[in-house]
């Protein structure tokens, strides 16, 4: 576990990042983060939720036509 502190950045309230948690969440400056709801509270990640759910529907989309495809490769 890590205790972080709230910095005034600007005119804005940063929260730092210590090298080993950006490490962790293979992170470096300049790099975006999501603020997700979960059931046990907020969560920040380097992945796009909506990205997930974009890749679900083409998968969806891939799956209803897959005999397409199959006939499109020969």
């Amino acid at each position: 576990m890590h205790t972080l502190k709230l910095a005034q950045i600007g005119n804005s309230v940063g929260l730092v990042l210590p090298k080993e948690v950006l490490a962790r969440l293979k992170l470096e400056k300049g790099d975006t983060v999501f603020l997700t709801d979960s059931p046990e509270g907020l969560r920040i990640t380097p992945y796009d939720p909506s990205l997930a759910e974009q890749i679900e529907a083409g998968r969806d989309f891939m799956r209803e036509f897959r005999d397409t495809f199959h006939q499109l490769a020969k």
